[in-house]
């Protein structure tokens, strides 16, 4: 090891003892900037102090100019994932999959972090290609997927806690819908319908419609569809049938266009008869 790397090690752990003691486990390189000089770490070697703790395993790169600090260094407790994915773009929510773990709708497990953002630009690694951006980007052992809507259709978050950490995530109404548009980013369509089950009657039946007439007409004539399998009441489904549709949609919307045709609510029921009533 040269006498250099020793050197912006030993600093670079002295920044680091910096940053904890201020609560800065996630810190971005204006901030190490800004405490750089209060261990004698000047601006021109802080880069390779950086670079130096990354690999020897003090800090992890998140991404481009943004570090988490390890819960290997003694004092620092874990960073919740979530926590992480607040980091990465903004605005952010935790979303789809993860957020119907958290509301105690899934019992499956899954290693993914979903996130949903209206921002244009997300992280992925260097060099990789967009389409290739879309399987995740991996931090440590977890992989985050990011869902990128448009401005108008970032609705339906909440606040919660994580740990000690301030989380934006969907509400269970959103992460319901985001079901039934992308069931493939919830484990599959049998889990969204037995999220709906569980939600059972904590389901907000206005705020739901209310947020589904702000999405597209098929996921509103699924919701419709969902919502008569589990008994809501016809007066309050009715805002659902009356949204105008052009043509069948399929009810799983990553199966295949097969099964009966459902007229009332313009859905191909394209499921296995054991999930149909």
């Amino acid at each position: 090891m040269s006498g250099n790397h020793l050197i912006h090690t030993a600093l670079g752990v002295e920044l680091i003892r910096k940053l904890t003691a201020a609560g800065d486990r996630i810190f971005t390189n204006d901030r190490a900037r800004e405490l750089a000089p209060s261990v004698g770490l000047s601006e021109s070697y802080l880069r390779q102090a950086l670079h130096h703790l990354t690999n020897s395993g003090w800090i992890i790169r998140l991404r481009h100019g943004l570090y988490s600090i390890s819960s290997t260094v003694p004092g620092v407790p874990p960073i919740h994932e979530f926590e992480i994915a607040m980091h990465l773009v903004n605005p952010a929510a935790v979303s789809h999959w993860s957020a119907l773990q958290y509301h105690g709708l899934s019992k499956q497990i899954s290693r993914n972090v979903f996130i949903t953002t209206s921002s244009p630009a997300i992280p992925r690694l260097r060099g990789a290609k967009k389409e290739t951006a879309k399987v995740g980007y991996p931090v440590g052992d977890v992989c985050y997927r990011f869902i990128q809507v448009k401005p108008a259709r970032f609705f339906g978050v909440e606040n919660v806690w994580c740990g000690d950490a301030r989380i934006t995530m969907t509400d269970p109404e959103r992460t319901l819908l985001d079901g039934l548009a992308m069931p493939h980013l919830c484990g599959d369509f049998a889990e969204v319908l037995h999220a709906f089950e569980a939600r059972g009657d904590k389901l907000d039946v206005e705020r739901i419609t209310g947020y589904a007439l702000k999405l597209d007409a098929a996921t509103a004539k699924r919701l419709g569809w969902v919502m008569e399998r589990i008994r809501v009441d016809e007066a309050r489904l009715r805002p659902l049938v009356e949204i105008p549709i052009k043509g069948y949609r399929t009810l799983d919307a990553t199966g295949p266009r097969k099964g009966p045709c459902n007229r009332r609510w313009m859905i191909q029921e394209n499921l296995p008869g054991r999930l149909l009533p």
